[in-house]
């Protein structure tokens, strides 16, 4: 146990103190954390690799730290599924899967998250065929805020596994859960530029095409980078990138060079658009086929701050325009691009791709740019084309509004109410944005 541990997310865009962290190390531990918080009246709240850009994981109440948490607990190879431990991190899931043949079916472009967090708050890659990561729970084992431990699967509690596979950490806490994997598979990566208006006037098409296809466009420029990924079998062979290739498109181009041109803007606001259009000059095709995980994720070590709202499918391309639109005429200096990618409907009563196709616009900042209202601005576009925020990224919606657009919102809070009468898992962040 330590008392006084101040947190502080990724982002550096949130910090808490808790009253006392703890490091259970079996579920057992985590059930006597949640009893005494209930004893001595205060909150909890499970943390795990703090990557997400909100205050979902701050508390002022205990700490519930699930890094003695991790790896494998079981596989059932029949069926390819994998039963981990809470902590485990996204990045430690190939040395796992990969001896049993085993890899995730999409991942997004970051592996730092443990793999609660990243269900919890919806992590998701792009491709219209594989949904979040969230979607491929079938089960789960949770500590519930009357500090009983619940299993829920396809025969225990059914009813309650579209809420708790995705579930913001209201309902309690993840001890354990199943993933349905595939069988370990390639990835053909072609990455190339071309014109905006021209990805943006065919996105639906190229999106419904494609295994996995999303973009990145810098603001001031009228040109994007695509990223289209193909699914093959292992016997196909891989191509990978050589290490020194990867290592100066990766390290030097996407990091160190990209950290100055950012650094630049930040004390330069003025330079952006030439230095966008500079990057834009260096914008090459180039093609490899590798292992899933290596394709699928990307090493950034330039911090940012990030909001990412979920729009249905074919409202991409209007957003995009408005948002360039908003771009110019507020002359707002944007040195991070726009990304764009895709994610199948699906029925997690709270997954931003719930009931619909959907596409994913994220706007970022360099975490030291002032932000004179990119952000605000941006929002107002995203929110009012029946845009759903990122739970793990920074927005400003409350209940009120979110009920608007999740079918399933007051069926997830009837659940809340089952699991967790008493708020023990409540925070500032989730009664903004459930209620309290």
């Amino acid at each position: 146990m330590r008392p006084q541990s101040r947190w502080q997310n990724w982002a550096r865009t949130e910090t808490s103190t808790p009253a006392l962290t703890v490091a259970p190390s079996s579920p057992e531990q985590v059930v006597l954390a949640v009893q005494r918080a209930r004893e001595t009246g205060h909150t909890v709240k499970p943390i795990g690799a703090s990557h997400s850009f909100t205050a979902i994981g701050a508390t002022d109440g205990i700490r519930i730290d699930l890094d003695r948490m991790r790896g494998l607990v079981s596989a059932d190879l029949a069926r390819g599924r994998v039963t981990l431990r809470g902590g485990t991190r996204l990045w430690e899931l190939p040395a796992i899967l990969g001896p049993l043949g085993l890899a995730l079916p999409n991942m997004g472009d970051i592996d730092r998250q443990t793999i609660t967090g990243a269900t919890q708050t919806g992590t998701h890659g792009t491709g219209l065929g594989h949904g979040g990561i969230a979607t491929g729970i079938v089960a789960l084992e949770l500590v519930t805020g009357l500090g009983e431990t619940l299993r829920i699967d396809a025969d225990h509690h059914p009813e309650l596994l579209h809420a708790a596979a995705l579930g913001l950490g209201a309902l309690g806490v993840i001890t354990e859960l199943t993933l349905q994997c595939v069988p370990r598979f390639l990835l053909e990566a072609v990455e190339a530029p071309a014109q905006l208006d021209e990805v943006l006037d065919g996105y639906s098409a190229r999106a419904r095409a494609a295994d996995h296809f999303e973009f990145f466009w810098f603001p001031h420029t009228r040109s994007v980078r695509t990223k289209t990924n193909t699914r093959l079998p292992l016997d196909h062979g891989s191509e990978p990138l050589g290490a020194v290739s990867r290592f100066i498109d990766e390290e030097l181009a996407n990091n160190l060079a990209f950290g100055a041109c950012v650094g630049v803007g930040a004390l330069a606001p003025g330079a952006t658009p030439a230095i966008n259009r500079f990057v834009e000059t260096l914008s090459s095709r180039r093609r490899y086929v590798d292992e899933s995980h290596r394709v699928f994720v990307t090493n950034r070590r330039v911090r940012f701050r990030e909001m990412e709202y979920s729009v249905p499918l074919d409202a991409v391309p209007e957003v995009m325009r408005e948002l360039g639109a908003l771009i110019e005429r507020r002359d707002y200096r944007v040195s991070f691009p726009i990304e764009v990618r895709a994610a199948p409907a699906d029925p997690l009563l709270l997954s931003t791709a719930h009931g619909r196709d959907s596409g994913y616009i994220a706007v970022h900042r360099y975490h030291r740019d002032r932000d004179l209202g990119y952000f605000r601005d941006a929002e107002a576009i995203l929110a009012a084309h029946d845009g759903r925020p990122h739970w793990g990224k920074m927005h400003t919606q409350d209940a009120a509004a979110l009920r608007e657009r999740y079918p399933g919102f007051a069926s997830f809070g009837a659940i809340r109410d089952r699991l967790d009468p008493d708020r023990v898992f409540a925070n500032d962040y989730l009664t903004r944005v459930l209620g309290a």
